[in-house]
């Protein structure tokens, strides 16, 4: 990875969403965000249409969106729109890609699932946090790339995990079809493949104008940790021994979470900055990695090499489907 300053912006990690973009006019701005119904996707579509830009929520059920949509229906030069996509289906995929016009100024890669308990698949036969997390996105970019570099300086945002610090990507058995699965390993492994994306992304299309970067949004409460059980949800702090949800210190609100998804989607201060991670609206260090690791990216995240090791990987993959 070639050495560079790191980014610093005036924000940190209790600014809101809305915050980022004080003073920022994205009118004409036409954005994606996958799974922007719920959590912080919707936090993250309701600060990039209140400054003017026109969101569609991408999610399995465009009905979820109903709410955000009515919020901006003739409220201002923002606007919601709702269109069904299956990140875990490559049909679906292929149905939205198809449904497009246009220019593309910002897709935020946002949806996601979490810790599985078991193994299971996608239509496709991809172990399913990888082939949601991470092959529905590379499907979805990959399908969308004229339209962003049509719009001639377009942004990709990957929104990862600080689980990705303890899970190198696994080329030699991606889908648990040999070792024991472990849904928090498959997590992590499916959170790197996203942050090796966005250099990927940097390396095979920055000549279009095309940018990406990753984040960690940090923990905070939504229907993600659905799948985790009580031992686990103690030993992230989000229950008592009572069984009782909690709220620690350093959780963030729906809007502290969604801050740095918006920083890299739309603000002028990270404008041109591309194959980057960012935690509580900064650029991090590069580490070590591994199970004692807490912050920072990985370097195995952000290894040129992986990167286009996975790349070549993820085309094999969707051509083996009868994919180009």
């Amino acid at each position: 990875m070639t050495s560079h300053s790191r980014v610093s912006t005036p924000f940190t990690a209790r600014t809101a969403a809305a915050e980022i973009l004080d003073g920022v006019d994205l009118t004409g701005r036409r954005m994606i965000v996958t799974g922007g119904a719920s959590g912080i996707g919707a936090e993250t579509v309701r600060a990039l249409a209140g400054a003017g830009a026109d969101v569609t929520v991408a999610t399995r059920n465009p009905a979820s969106a109903d709410e955000l949509v009515a919020e901006f229906a003739g409220s201002g030069p923002g606007s919601v729109r709702a269109a069904a996509l299956d990140l875990a289906d490559l049909a679906s995929v292929d149905a939205f890609v198809a449904s497009w016009t246009g220019p593309l100024h910002v897709l935020v890669a946002n949806a996601g699932i979490m810790a599985i308990p078991t193994r299971q698949l996608t239509p496709q036969g991809w172990e399913l946090q990888l082939g949601t997390n991470f092959f529905g996105h590379f499907a979805l970019i990959r399908g969308l790339h004229d339209h962003l570099r049509a719009a001639g300086s377009a942004r990709v945002v990957l929104v990862s995990s600080g689980a990705h610090l303890r899970e190198a990507f696994d080329f030699d058995d991606p889908q648990f079809e040999r070792q024991p699965y472990d849904p928090w390993s498959a997590y992590g492994r499916s959170k790197t493949a996203e942050v090796l994306l966005a250099v990927g992304i940097t390396r095979h299309w920055a000549a279009d104008g095309i940018t990406a970067n990753a984040l960690n949004p940090g923990f905070i409460t939504t229907n993600l940790q659905r799948h985790m059980d009580d031992e686990t949800l103690r030993a992230f702090g989000a229950m008592d021994e009572a069984g009782n949800r909690i709220e620690q210190p350093y959780f963030k609100t729906r809007e502290q979470g969604a801050a740095t998804t918006v920083l890299l989607a739309a603000s002028p201060l990270v404008e041109g900055v591309t194959g980057r991670y960012f935690d509580d609206n900064q650029e991090v260090e590069v580490v070590a990695g591994g199970p004692e690791a807490t912050g920072g990216v990985a370097a195995h995240a952000v290894d040129p090499a992986a990167a286009d090791r996975l790349w070549a990987y993820a085309d094999r993959a969707l051509a083996s489907r009868g994919r180009g």
